[in-house]
């Protein structure tokens, strides 16, 4: 048994470097797992890119099919008896599940207008809706609950069935998913955690258990609430330095984590083409249309809600997590606005993981769309004025 926690730069290959373990491995099963159906399929075709098709050795899941098939649906009696015999769905639940509602489906509230929620001692109504669903906030501790009442067989049987478990994304985990981490660090199978703290733009729910270790902190997690008996090492040089990001972008995007470990720019030939306009770039209203002309910059904006160009490429900031752009132009918010200005203000860490998001999506250069006054230059930002 061997755990490692590798703590990776945007654009380090992260993703790649699971495949390649992945694929090094003979004669031993292994599990891939990561957060997001857009996260699995890169992986997936990563792995057919490189052998032509996914070896009978290899499972890809993600977080939330992995944890219906390995961890609800063998063992979902031990938490419920009366469980025994039905099919168990999933239910993606936009916010805290469970509460209590009359026979006509309207809310039931306290004296003081608050929802009402089932308790544990409900289990049926506490994990899952009426046609039995799990909500994908109380799965995780399903499985924990199922683990414990089961002594253990829960990990017992993913032990007896892979040799090798990869965790990509595992800034993404929360609450009682870092439970599962830690009986995953105890058990036989080695366990591979590769992520970027700085990348929450997902959560798998908003739990209250392990509160002060969300938003990324799975350094802290691994080095204070793993037991002494259990090694992890925690790498953070595999994979400093950016593949993807020009040095300019680097710089910038460390100015929004400045107590972490600096993301640079490789120096590997291929990565660094002799191209024009490289940097970070403010482009103003009266330039906008052309710049987007001019270099093809795919727009990325909060959410469908704000502002962007027409007729031209536009994605929202948490879906473009694992993308790789040559040029990117951000429609920052106004929050964002005020932290260009003064690097010192605060911002929503959910808005910040998202801003550094984008802001690394850019191999070559990175605009940022705002008007600034011609006396005035945000620090770390170029302003882009076209030749006359």
């Amino acid at each position: 048994m061997s755990n490692r926690l590798i703590v990776a730069a945007a654009g380090s290959g992260k993703t790649s470097l699971v495949v390649d373990e992945a694929l090094s491995i003979t004669g031993e099963t292994v599990l891939l797992i990561t957060y997001t159906l857009v996260n699995e399929a890169e992986l997936r075709k990563k792995i057919i890119r490189q052998i032509g098709c996914i070896p009978s050795t290899v499972t890809v899941l993600t977080w939330f099919s992995f944890l219906l098939h390995h961890g609800v649906r063998p063992f979902q009696s031990v938490v419920e008896d009366s469980l025994h015999d039905q099919r168990i769905g999933f239910y993606l639940n936009p916010g805290k599940s469970g509460q209590k509602t009359d026979k006509h489906r309207n809310p039931i509230k306290n004296s003081k207008g608050q929802p009402i929620y089932w308790g544990k001692k409900d289990p049926l109504h506490y994990y899952f809706t009426s046609d039995l669903k799990i909500y994908a906030d109380k799965i995780s501790q399903f499985v924990c609950v199922a683990d414990k009442n089961s002594g253990g067989s829960v990990i017992n049987r993913l032990q007896a069935i892979f040799d090798h478990i990869f965790i990509d994304e595992i800034q993404d985990l929360a609450g009682y998913d870092l439970e599962l981490v830690n009986l995953l660090l105890k058990c036989k199978s080695s366990l591979t955690m590769v992520g970027d703290p700085r990348q929450v733009t997902y959560l798998t729910h908003c739990p209250s258990k392990h509160k002060k270790y969300a938003n990324g902190r799975i350094v802290d997690f691994i080095e204070q609430k793993t037991p002494p008996s259990v090694h992890c090492e925690i790498d953070e040089s595999t994979l400093s330095k950016s593949h993807r990001n020009s040095a300019e972008i680097c710089d910038y995007s460390n100015r929004l984590y400045p107590t972490f470990a600096g993301n640079y720019s490789c120096e590997c030939g291929p990565c660094r083409p002799n191209v024009e306009h490289l940097g970070v770039f403010i482009v103003g209203p009266a330039h906008f249309a052309e710049y987007l002309s001019k270099y093809k910059p795919i727009q990325l904006r909060l959410d469908k809600s704000s502002y962007a160009f027409p007729g031209h490429p536009v994605m929202n900031m948490g879906a473009s997590k694992g993308q790789t752009f040559d040029r990117v132009i951000i429609i920052p918010t106004p929050q964002m606005k005020n932290w260009i200005w003064d690097n010192t203000c605060n911002l929503a860490n959910m808005t910040r993981a998202k801003f550094y998001v984008a802001i690394t999506r850019a191999r070559f250069s990175c605009a940022i769309y705002m008007d600034c006054p011609d006396d005035q230059q945000p620090a770390g930002l170029k302003r882009y004025l076209p030749l006359s």
